[in-house]
């Protein structure tokens, strides 16, 4: 991932809980789905979990709640280092390690019965090379006929609506209002799409305005299987949000 993507998680780590309606909330329906999938989905008793693009921990937190040991990386030094705080507040013990995904077999000595990598991560690999870099580097870590959960936007879906805007959170009481809303610039040359998060916190002499930029790949569900097959994945399957409960469609597949 580029250095733009760092930046991005670096400047938004101590506000990303705000792109959530309730963050708390969050945590606990993810994991319960992710819980329900791991163990339906896994030919193993599945207790030892990778988190490669872990975030501020939203499923990482999760999942650790629910009993399993639980390790995450992520590319951004200041998620992680948020991450790290918000798990010790709970009392939560998970290992970090501050990785790039296309090498996330280097973050830890050991290998998983499962990996997961959820909120839309992979599609900030802009290019076919890098996202099989990376799928081969999941793979990597994963213990024989291990899991791997993954959860994308619908593209396929938005790539036909191509979207301009995503609506609006407001949190907070109204001496703390925050408000978080996505405008989304669609490539005319390739599917890609430039997201403009702008977040509004109110303070006492008025709004004020932050804006994020980052760019994703809109992979559609058929491209990111090939891609699996193609970095030596099998038993690949497709659960959407109506199957799994999960507000992405998630893909699992197996080492």
């Amino acid at each position: 991932m580029s250095e733009d993507v760092r930046r991005f998680y670096d400047d938004l780590a101590a506000d990303y809980h705000h792109v959530y309606a309730e963050w708390e909330s969050a945590i606990e329906r993810q994991s319960c789905v992710l819980d329900r999938l791991i163990q339906r989905e896994s030919s193993v008793n599945a207790s030892v979990v990778l988190d490669c693009s872990c975030g501020i921990g939203t499923q990482a937190i999760g999942l650790a709640r629910r009993g399993y040991e639980v390790f995450a990386s992520d590319l951004s030094p200041r998620a992680i280092a948020r991450a790290k705080s918000e798990a010790a507040d709970r009392g939560l013990k998970i290992e970090f390690a501050v990785s790039d995904v296309r090498e996330v077999e280097r973050a830890f000595a050991r290998k998983f019965d499962v990996v997961i990598s959820c909120d839309n991560s992979l599609p900030h690999l802009l290019t076919e090379e890098d996202l099989t870099l990376a799928l081969r580097s999941i793979r990597h870590t994963l213990k024989h006929d291990g899991l791997l959960v993954a959860s994308i936007r619908d593209y396929d879906r938005l790539l036909a609506e191509r979207p301009s805007f995503m609506g609006a959170n407001v949190q907070g009481a109204s001496e703390r209002e925050v408000i978080t809303f996505q405008v989304w610039d669609w490539s005319r040359e390739s599917d890609t799409c430039l997201i403009r998060l702008f977040i509004m916190t109110r303070a006492p002499n008025g709004w004020q305005v932050r804006e994020l930029r980052t760019r994703y790949r809109a992979i559609r569900r058929k491209e990111l299987t090939l891609a699996l097959e193609s970095a030596g994945f099998s038993k690949i399957a497709w659960h959407t949000p109506e199957q799994s409960g999960y507000f992405q469609p998630v893909v699992t597949a197996h080492a």
